[in-house]
């Protein structure tokens, strides 16, 4: 009896770990993209996006639809041809700085806004190297909500 109580905790643990491990981010392709409220074109428009390489958590699939989550928690699901692998991120604190270097003794580039959208180029240990307009530089790893 005991043994099947364990059995059974540790397939539920298995289950929710391949559950995490199924979540991903990917960005939004275009400048305009409906968020529907079910997998299909014909599931009427939640919101429609008007932000190219916005980064979404995918939730789930079913067919060629992705259920995702934005960084404001808005749910829905988007067609596939609509995504993207492009790396991009959101400031996700008030204030970040950009550093010339990946350290916080480096030269100051520029000051960004919670809610900006970045690109990224590349994480290295605690930093990412970003480009905001003419901008490239590192902030903190922890000051981006994103794919990176």
């Amino acid at each position: 009896m005991l043994t099947r109580i364990i059995l059974s905790i540790i397939l539920i643990l298995k289950i929710n770990v391949l559950s995490a491990d199924n979540e991903y981010f990917l960005t939004l392709r275009n400048d305009v993209v409906n968020l529907r409220q079910g997998p299909s074109f014909d599931y009427p428009v939640k919101i429609i996006y008007k932000k190219k390489y916005l980064p979404v958590i995918i939730k789930d699939k079913s067919e060629n639809f992705r259920k995702i989550i934005d960084h404001e928690k808005n749910s829905g699901w988007i067609h596939i041809s609509q995504l993207s692998k492009k790396k991009a991120g959101i400031i996700n604190i008030d204030i970040s700085i950009m550093f010339d270097r990946p350290t916080i003794y480096s030269k100051p580039i520029a000051k960004l806004e919670k809610g900006r959208l970045c690109l990224i180029k590349k994480c290295v240990d605690n930093w990412c190297k970003i480009k905001v307009k003419n901008y490239i530089g590192w902030i903190k790893k922890d000051d981006i909500w994103g794919r990176m």
